[in-house]
């Protein structure tokens, strides 16, 4: 899933998956979303699981408090906003962990008190410093994070056969094949496949994941956004989906309880978001009161579930219900965890050669 401004991606996960919940989102083309009456406001600058009412509206209550939304695309699209903004337009924001650092060193986000957050709660191996600290200090916090792996209909595949990797070019599955159009997770994927790293990947190493990516190629029914292989899933177009994830299926599975996912042996590809204010924020207790409800146990399970897409809380005490444990394989996050890379994002030169080979795959 994840999307960067350091490298410029044909389609993202949650691009696509903004188009795909457009009814859902709550917020407008350019200005934020506004809502009810409220002796304060706060204006958020968020992706779109955050525009839930069923997120916001018990914080606004509590507080009496207008939250003010507007969601973006990519982090670039954000600093775009932000470039256009008067200081202190904006006062809590959710980027990428892997951009965190970068913004922050563009002194736009305030350190954070940890003393005020979860961290004990927090999934120990996200806490990840080297992405959410800067000479000790915090600038973000983990909220949400997930898995590209692999979403499949159990009924007419078995599990086991999901978990090892070599399902993705296996021509028993010809024409059954769904295919996430996003070059970085799906490249990834399928160098985990061959026993690479994404970290591994070199100019050196392409030529051997192009050959497996052409092999793919003739068993793949369909290659598209978010949307479209959902709806290959859904209607039996597909029975697999290489690059996908929770994100994919775990909001379809109280309608369709055969579709599930999961990570193969070889592992799958990491993304994960932050939360933090912004440091011209005019609000900042306010801004920190909501970062708290957050990551939170009630806010946690209120955007682990948000109706753009579902993905795990950080926050292991998240007060979700067993069967929405379930859906999001709750009990095997710790080694999935443990088997899961985060996103490599690769320098200019190999990025414009792995866009290269996945022109050549689209087009084969």
């Amino acid at each position: 899933m994840r999307r960067s401004s350091i490298i410029n991606a044909p389609i993202t996960r949650r691009r696509a998956l903004r188009a795909g919940a457009a009814a859902a989102i709550l917020a407008g083309a350019g200005l934020p979303r506004r809502s009810r009456a409220a002796e304060q406001e706060l204006n958020i600058l968020v992706w779109c699981d955050h525009t839930d009412a069923a997120l916001l509206q018990p914080f606004e209550e509590a507080h009496n408090v207008r939250i003010n939304v507007k969601d973006y695309q990519e982090t670039g699209a954000a600093l775009a906003v932000l470039e256009q903004s008067q200081p202190g337009d904006w006062d809590v924001f959710v980027v990428d962990s892997v951009d965190v650092r970068r913004v922050a060193e563009q002194g736009l986000l305030a350190p954070l008190d940890d003393v005020q957050l979860p961290w004990d709660s927090i999934f120990p191996e996200l806490h990840a410093p080297e992405l959410h600290k800067i000479d000790g200090k915090t600038y973000a916090v983990p909220e949400k994070f997930g898995y590209n792996s692999i979403a499949f209909d159990k009924s007419k595949v078995e599990e086991a056969e999901v978990r090892r990797a070599d399902i993705m070019w296996n021509p028993k599955y010809k024409g059954r094949i769904a295919v996430y159009d996003y070059y970085i997770p799906a490249m990834e994927m399928v160098a985990l496949g061959m026993g690479i790293r994404p970290d591994q990947i070199t100019a050196e190493k392409l030529p051997a994941i192009r050959e497996k990516l052409l092999e793919i190629k003739p068993l793949a029914s369909v290659i598209g956004d978010v949307p479209t292989v959902q709806n290959a899933l859904v209607t039996g177009a597909a029975d697999i989906i290489i690059a996908g994830g929770e994100f994919v299926v775990a909001g379809l599975a109280q309608e369709n309880p055969n579709l599930d996912w999961v990570l193969p042996d070889s592992g799958g590809i990491r993304w994960m978001q932050g939360v933090g204010i912004f440091e011209a924020s005019q609000k900042k207790e306010l801004a920190a009161e909501l970062v708290k409800y957050i990551v939170g146990p009630d806010g946690q399970a209120r955007l682990a579930t948000a109706s753009c897409y579902w993905a795990m809380p950080t926050n292991q005490q998240a007060a979700l219900g067993d069967a929405e444990k379930q859906r999001l394989r709750w009990n095997e996050q710790p080694g999935f965890i443990k088997n899961s890379y985060p996103y490599f994002i690769p320098d200019e030169t190999l990025n414009k050669a792995m866009l290269e080979v996945w022109t050549e795959f689209l087009q084969a």
